[in-house]
């Protein structure tokens, strides 16, 4: 008898496939099904300016790994949780309590960010929904308990700055929950309308007294300046008065006559005619003037007067003319 041959390595794949190609076309159906049904799970984009943390079914959560921007592929049974890392603002109202009990409503900008190194410990300490259930919680326990201990009228007017105090302490609290909270802006405070108008009142009435105030000490420095101003005056006026001697006049009588007698109007002048020995000047046109101890210039016209200041009295002298003959 003859040997029969054995079939091939390739005869015998293609017979396998004969045999198996209802399953294998029924496997890959349901392999398409599942991979269009699943496809939002399986394929993920990670946008600009995200980071994702897997869930897995088996394992449990990556904290120690970060999913970067771009297109990821992942099993269907793990879960992807995508977070925003930029900054982003939430919105938020409430009211705070003051020490006698009047309701003070305060409305808030917070922005905030997660932090990226710790992303995958908030998402399993925490969770995606982080704002609602860390930030702004506690930074309504911290400002309630820092404003809760003052006034209405001092939370309005910010006085010592206890809002910036109260926000400080808001965002130590809150950074200890894998959050950067970069800043929380008030963005209005409101009170009953008859309490801003009182206090309002009681601002401008406290402003007008400042000014009142500034108002008296500029009277009280004018009035300072004056009294030195005056207490210079006089004592100068005591000092010329020591100084005008009966001989410093009688030299400075004599000097103003020299200057008298340099002018070019005709005129006479006595040496030692006139009072205290003083020359008596004559103008040849008109009645003859004596000075004194502190002469005046005379006029063109003849016009003029002497004034002494060592007798106190002004006085002129006037000499008679020379009688006039006849031709």
């Amino acid at each position: 008898m003859e040997a029969t041959e054995s079939p091939s390595l390739s005869e015998r794949l293609k017979q396998w496939l004969r045999r198996k190609s209802p399953l294998l076309i029924i496997l890959s159906l349901i392999s398409a099904i599942i991979f269009v049904f699943f496809w939002q799970r399986i394929v993920i984009t990670i946008e600009s300016g995200q980071a994702a943390i897997l869930f897995k079914r088996f394992s449990g959560t990556e904290i120690d790994r970060i999913y970067e921007e771009g297109l990821h592929i992942f099993s269907p049974l793990d879960k992807v949780y995508i977070y925003e890392i930029r900054k982003q603002v939430a919105y938020h109202e409430f009211d705070v309590i003051s020490n006698k009990g009047l309701s003070v409503h305060l409305s808030l900008a917070i922005r905030y960010r997660p932090e990226y190194e710790l992303l995958g410990i908030l998402h399993q300490s925490i969770g995606p929904d982080y704002l609602t259930r860390v930030i702004l919680p506690q930074i309504e326990s911290v400002m309630r308990k820092e404003l809760g201990s003052y006034t209405a009228e001092q939370i309005y007017t910010n006085e010592s700055g206890l809002l910036t105090s109260a926000i400080l302490a808001a965002l130590e609290e809150v950074g200890r929950n894998y959050v950067e909270v970069e800043d929380i802006i008030i963005r209005s405070i409101t009170l009953p309308k008859e309490l801003v108008i009182a206090i309002e009142d009681k601002l401008r009435q406290e402003e007008f007294m400042k000014s009142y105030e500034f108002r008296l000490q500029t009277a009280q420095k004018e009035a300072e300046r004056l009294k030195v101003e005056a207490g210079g005056i006089k004592e100068y006026h005591q000092i010329v008065d020591e100084s005008l001697t009966e001989s410093i006049l009688t030299h400075k009588g004599i000097e103003a006559t020299q200057e008298l007698a340099k002018s070019p109007n005709t005129k006479i002048v006595i040496i030692g005619g006139g009072k205290n020995g003083l020359p008596i000047i004559l103008n040849t046109d008109h009645e003859p003037v004596v000075p004194t101890t502190n002469q005046e210039p005379v006029n063109e016209d003849g016009a003029g007067s002497s004034e002494s200041n060592t007798a106190g009295d002004n006085t002129q002298q006037p000499l008679s003319q020379p009688a006039r003959k006849d031709p």
